[in-house]
C-alpha cells in the first residue's frame, strides 16, 4: 500500500463556444467541477476505494444542472429523458451499467447497485428501474430533471431540423460526466453517466454504458471514462483500446490514449475526448475537441479544473 492517489473528472466535451462564454458560466463550471473533485477526495484520502470515489463524485456532476446527466440531462427528440450510467472497478473488472432510464436520483448508484448487488452487468429501462426500486434508491419526478436550456436547446435543434439543417454547436452532440480514480491500494475505477445527444431517437444508447467504449477498468492497465461523438467511441472500443496498446504493445497511457483520441477518434468524426488513470496514479486527459470541462486531484491536494484545451488550470 501506498499514500499516493488520483482521481479526474470530466463533465463533457461539448463546452460553451468561447464566443458565447461568459466569466458567470464559466466560473460556475470551474466551480461544479471543483465539487466533484472535493466529494471524490474525501473518499481517497480516508483511503476509501476507488470505486467508492468515483461514484461519489458523478453524483456531484450529476447533482448540477449545468451538466448533461441526472438533473439537467438533455431531451430525446420526443421531448423525454433516457439517462445511461456505468461503474467498473479494475481489480476483478467487475461491471455494472444500466440505460433508458428517468427517476433515480443519480443514475450512476444504480449502476453501482447493478455492480454490486447482480450476477448481470447491465440492464436497460424498466428491467433496471426496478431493481432501483427493490433497491430504495431515491427518485425524482420529471420536474426535477427538466432544465429550460435543455428544453430550449431541443426546441431549436427541432426547428433546424424541419429546416433540414443540423446544429453545429458540440454542446448539443456530446456531454458526458465522469470520474477515474486510483485508490491508494493501488486500485482503479471508471464511473460515466450522460443524458445523452440532445433530440436523439428514443432509444438510443450511446457509448457511456458500453463497456470497453466509453468507460473500462482494468488493474494491470487504466481506467477510463470518455465523453464524446458516441456512435464513434462505441465503433472504435476507444477505453478498451487504450488498455489493449498498454498491455500488447507496451505503450504508456499517455500514448496509447493520445493515439486513440487524435488518431483512431479525429480522424473518423469522434470528436470528443477522455479521461483516464493508469496503475501507477498517472492521468491524462486528452481530447480532439476546442475544450472538455475536465479536473484533476491527488494525494497532494492541489485541485486543479479546466474547460478550454489550451488554459491554465483555475
Amino acid at each position: 500500500m501506498t499514500h499516493r492517489f488520483s482521481l479526474a473528472v470530466h463533465g463533457g466535451a461539448g463546452t460553451i463556444l468561447r464566443s458565447k462564454m461568459t466569466a458567470e458560466k464559466e466560473a460556475a463550471y470551474h466551480a461544479g467541477l471543483k465539487t466533484a473533485l472535493q466529494a471524490g477526495y474525501a473518499v481517497l484520502e480516508k483511503g476509501g476505494s476507488a470505486v467508492d470515489a468515483v461514484v461519489e463524485a458523478v453524483c456531484a456532476l450529476e447533482d448540477n444542472p449545468l451538466f448533461n446527466a441526472g438533473r439537467g440531462a438533455v431531451f430525446t427528440s420526443d421531448g423525454k429523458h433516457e439517462m445511461d450510467a456505468a461503474v467498473m472497478e479494475g481489480t476483478q473488472r467487475n461491471v455494472g451499467a444500466i440505460a433508458g432510464i428517468c427517476g433515480p436520483r443519480n443514475p450512476v448508484r444504480l449502476a453501482r447497485e447493478v455492480l454490486d448487488h447482480s450476477d448481470h452487468v447491465f440492464f436497460g429501462a424498466d428491467a433496471a428501474l426496478a431493481i432501483a426500486q427493490k433497491a430504495g434508491l431515491p427518485f425524482e419526478d420529471a420536474d426535477y430533471f427538466h432544465t429550460d436550456a435543455r428544453w430550449n436547446a431541443l426546441q431549436e435543434t427541432l426547428k433546424l431540423r424541419a429546416q433540414g439543417l443540423e446544429s453545429d454547436d458540440p454542446a448539443r452532440r456530446h456531454g458526458t460526466v465522469g470520474a477515474v480514480a486510483r485508490d491508494v491500494n493501488g486500485q482503479v475505477a471508471a464511473a460515466t453517466s450522460t443524458g445523452g445527444m440532445t433530440a436523439k431517437a428514443p432509444g438510443r444508447i450511446g457509448d457511456t454504458p458500453v463497456i470497453g467504449a466509453g468507460t473500462f477498468a482494468d488493474n494491470a492497465t487504466c481506467a477510463v471514462s470518455a465523453t464524446g461523438h458516441g456512435e464513434v467511441f462505441i465503433r472504435y472500443c476507444a477505453a478498451h483500446e487504450i488498455a489493449a496498446r498498454m498491455r500488447h504493445a507496451g505503450q504508456s497511457l499517455a500514448d496509447a490514449a493520445n493515439h486513440v483520441v487524435m488518431e483512431d477518434l479525429g480522424k473518423n468524426d469522434g470528436s470528443g475526448g477522455l479521461i483516464a488513470v493508469d496503475g501507477a496514479g498517472n492521468v491524462v486527459m486528452p481530447m480532439n475537441s476546442e475544450g472538455m470541462y475536465r479536473g484533476v486531484v491527488t494525494q497532494d491536494g492541489r485541485f486543479e479544473t479546466y474547460i478550454y484545451s489550451d488554459e491554465t488550470p483555475a
